[in-house]
């Protein structure tokens, strides 16, 4: 492997880093992570609040869509008019953010419509300060996630047999999947039920006590984000920085055509180190933290 191709691939592991930490964002300002059925329900059982709520898809899907409308929009740009490769990508992203916005605001007009009946009401102060802030995540997040894919398909030595929309769209679902299991836990377990005790689990008898009160006045999306932003949006980023880089990285240093075993077997390396950290990560934090209360009767575990 030359000095080049491990920049790109380092180059790439970077951009996926940004293109999660953004995702994870965007999604805890939406609320389309793990929480937004706790903040729909919260309505129905006595909690009008002020969070945007945009879930119209999980986030595996939805970031999928976003991803392949930027890649579409460049790879056409790029190939029929022949529009330079940056700004074919910051274009794509552009119309990906479109649609982003157009999609948030129908879901948090719908959703908080349907709640009137609970005395829920539509905020557009609300509307109007936070969607700008979820589509610019979504913006990022789309670039770079484009970048990837235009990166493996025309700058790698060995170039990728899918078309950018393709790629782009697998890395779409990968980052969404990603950031829904890393970056809810500290969004969904902590801050909308920060009155809980780390690791507890949420009772089914507590389904919608949302916490709605935050540092100054009440609570809405952007305080999650900034809750988050320490944690959860980095954790993402990391997590799909390495998977973006590792595999790329182990079918650039062995030929895919006639080095496919090594770059199997190193493949099957790289999970099991995986495995064993997390497991031994898991073990640390509950004897840090644990050992947790068990539920008895009608006292809250």
């Amino acid at each position: 492997m030359d000095a080049f191709s491990m920049g790109l691939v380092a180059a790439m592991g970077a951009l996926a880093t940004v293109a999660g930490a953004s995702e994870d964002i965007e999604s805890d300002v939406g609320s389309q992570s793990n929480p937004n059925s706790q903040v729909q329900l919260a309505a129905q059982v006595g909690n009008p609040h002020r969070i945007y709520n945009k879930a119209i898809s999980g986030e595996p899907p939805a970031n999928a869509l976003w991803a392949a409308t930027a890649a579409m929009v460049a790879y056409t740009l790029i190939t029929t008019f022949q529009l330079p490769a940056l700004m074919a990508l910051v274009v794509g992203a552009s119309v990906a953010a479109l649609f982003n916005g157009v999609f948030s605001m129908s879901a948090y007009f719908g959703r908080n419509s349907s709640q009137a009946r609970f005395n829920q009401w539509i905020y557009l102060d609300i509307v109007r300060y936070t969607t700008p802030s979820i589509m610019a995540h979504a913006w990022i997040t789309s670039f770079c996630i484009a970048t990837i894919s235009y990166i493996m398909v025309y700058m790698l030595p060995t170039p990728h047999p899918f078309p950018m929309p393709i790629i782009a769209l697998i890395w779409g679902l990968a980052v969404g999947a990603i950031g829904s299991s890393v970056g809810d836990i500290h969004y969904g377990s902590e801050r909308q039920f920060q009155n809980r005790q780390f690791g507890c689990g949420l009772n089914t008898m507590l389904s919608g006590q949302i916490v709605r009160k935050a540092e100054a006045g009440l609570r809405n999306s952007i305080d999650n984000a900034w809750f988050c932003t320490k944690f959860g949006g980095p954790a993402t980023g990391m997590g799909f920085g390495l998977t973006v880089f590792l595999d790329n990285w182990r079918t650039t240093v062995f030929d895919p055509v006639t080095q496919a075993s090594y770059a199997i077997l190193m493949g099957i390396f790289f999970i099991l180190v995986e495995v064993v950290y997390n497991h031994y990560i898991e073990r640390s934090t509950r004897r840090k933290y644990g050992p947790y209360p068990e539920y008895k009767g009608d006292i809250a575990a």
